[in-house]
């Protein structure tokens, strides 16, 4: 049975929104998650032998490349995704799932020409939505999860 815990954290950063913040939780990992990052975005949730990268967006020095093209995009975010893999000692043959968000559900063709070229032939599955918009107008947003092996 879960069992219920209060958390309340006030933000130092100045960050909208988070100041006073009671979050009601009904695990200890995702007392974890809210502890760990105070954001909406995390990496990881507890100890288990997934990882969780979520909000991967195509960018390059912190900026959104929202003016690429999908397929720019998408390897840019592929880029960003090898990149976090690394520094967990992992890579793309470690992904275990992908969630893909469009703003032009049309696109998904050429996503997945760059899918099939950048996993070489062992495809994790893959959910793609569309959805109305993304974080600095970008065209693609990925949520991924990796096995620790």
């Amino acid at each position: 049975m879960a069992q219920s815990n209060r958390v309340g954290q006030t933000s130092d950063t100045g960050n909208a929104g988070t100041e006073g913040v009671t979050l009601e939780t009904h695990s200890s990992a995702s007392k974890r998650q809210f502890e760990s990052n105070g954001s909406a975005y995390g990496v990881q949730v507890g100890s288990s032998d997934l990882i969780f990268f979520e909000g991967i967006l195509p960018e390059e020095s912190g900026v959104v490349m929202s003016e690429h093209s999908i397929e720019d995009q998408t390897d840019l975010c592929l880029d960003r995704l090898q990149s976090v893999l690394a520094a967990s000692n992992l890579t793309l043959e470690d992904v275990m799932k992908i969630e893909v968000q469009l703003t032009d559900i049309g696109t998904r063709d050429v996503v997945d020409d760059v899918y099939k070229r950048r996993f070489d032939g062992s495809y994790p599955p893959r959910t793609t939505t569309g959805v109305y918009a993304l974080p600095g107008n970008a065209g693609i947003q990925l949520d991924v999860v990796a096995a620790i092996e």
